[in-house]
């Protein structure tokens, strides 16, 4: 698998704390170009506790495989937080064609750094620091993303992975709000190359948090 990178020019800078992705072009989790949600907003009827534990994760559902020669799957890693991580999953996606495939952005099809589509929490990647309250998995500001366009190609049954961190937004009102989410995230599919589009989706799954 190798990763390439292409830097594009936009008005958000990496030095701007862009709070749930503003710089990927499609951040907020919103793969519709971040159109704003209903306010029928998911998980805001409830809250969990503040202290570290919470609400047990689970996958609620997920879309149906796209017409596409990929496969995107989705799994629980963590189910509940605890002093030293919070809640995870694992996000893989698969090249299941009989040739090379470049895929993008490369963050996005690993869902790394996408809020959910109401904006309360937000997937990071695993194993590094952010700014959390002590005892809490909830973000004390925004996070700053990198501007380029990153390309991942992968061989004929070659996967990419991210296990990834649950977190939520600085404005909730608990550690961890409880309720049904849902993260969305759009995928490129390239030839080998790069240069050719031959398909794009949107593909995405719930989660519930009780």
């Amino acid at each position: 698998m190798n990763t390439t990178r292409r830097t594009l020019l936009s008005s958000c800078g990496i030095g701007t704390v862009a709070l749930l992705t503003g710089c990927l072009g499609e951040g907020n989790g919103d793969a519709n170009g971040g159109d704003e949600t209903d306010d029928e907003t998911e998980g805001d009827s409830d809250t969990s506790p503040t202290e570290t534990g919470g609400p047990e994760l689970s996958i609620v559902s997920t879309d149906e495989l796209p017409d596409a020669p990929v496969r995107p799957a989705i799994e629980v890693t963590q189910k509940t937080a605890t002093e030293s991580q919070p809640p995870g999953l694992k996000a893989t996606v698969t090249n299941e064609s009989d040739r090379t495939l470049t895929l993008g952005e490369g963050r996005a099809i690993v869902f790394a750094y996408r809020n959910d589509t109401a904006n309360n929490l937000m997937l990071l990647p695993a194993g590094s620091d952010y700014p959390v309250e002590a005892g809490c998995w909830r973000l004390t500001e925004g996070i700053a993303i990198t501007e380029e366009y990153r390309m991942v190609t992968l061989e004929p049954g070659e996967s990419a992975s991210q296990v990834l961190e649950l977190y939520g937004a600085p404005d909730t009102d608990a550690c961890l709000p409880t309720g049904t989410f849902r993260f969305e995230s759009p995928y490129s599919v390239r030839d080998e190359s790069g240069e050719e589009e031959t398909a794009s989706f949107t593909w995405g799954f719930d989660i519930s948090l009780e």
